[in-house]
């Protein structure tokens, strides 16, 4: 989750900070990321659809790292260190997008979505979700994705409860030279979610 509000404060090289997908053989550092909240926690599932299949959301992302072609996650390492996790899906897959009344799609593309942000304690404000979301960027133009979206809040400055900011700060995919398509009926931390997209073709 991003912490947000006001100008982070970004390592002097980005390339202090390492992104890769999230694979099988990097479980616990996921584990290190997601496991706070124990067998409880969302697992980055909610928007999956998982509850219909009544999977245990852990084993269904253990199993989404070895099965999904898009990696369902990427990871984030500062100095070699585990810093975070960002959530990605493709939409026209992820059956909570497909069947959003809050966040409607504006065309039929099946961009990469980036769902949520996990920023682990002592990480925060050193430039970790920009770089977890070039990363993804990257994977997307590699893969030829058509584009990626997100669906952040913009508060304005102000901060806000990195649990409510789980969704993304507006400003982070603004840098990266995502545009605003329009704001949705969904909201975060009593703020409205926006649509932003990023065109790779």
């Amino acid at each position: 989750m991003t912490e947000a509000g006001g100008p982070g404060r970004y390592p002097e090289s980005m390339s202090e900070i390492t992104v890769v997908p999230a694979t099988p053989e990097r479980w616990d550092d996921v584990l290190a990321c997601l496991g706070g909240d124990g067998d409880k926690g969302c697992w980055c599932q909610a928007w999956r659809g998982v509850e219909i299949s009544g999977e245990p959301r852990k084993d269904a992302l253990r199993r989404q790292l070895a099965t999904n072609a898009v990696p369902p996650g990427f990871l984030a390492y500062l100095d070699g260190e585990i810093a975070g996790w960002v959530g990605v899906s493709v939409r026209t897959l992820t059956p909570r997008l497909v069947r959003s009344r809050t966040i409607p799609a504006f065309d039929d593309l099946p961009v990469w979505s980036v769902g949520c942000f996990r920023i682990r304690p002592g990480f925060r404000r050193k430039g970790v979700a920009s770089a977890l979301l070039a990363g993804v960027v990257e994977a997307a133009r590699a893969a030829e994705a058509p584009g990626v979206e997100g669906y952040p809040i913009d508060p304005g400055g102000r901060r806000v409860d990195v649990v409510q900011g789980f969704v993304g700060i507006a400003s982070t995919f603004d840098k990266a030279g995502f545009r605003r398509v329009m704001d949705t009926n969904a909201h975060s931390a009593g703020l409205t979610r926006l649509l932003v997209r990023l065109d790779l073709r």
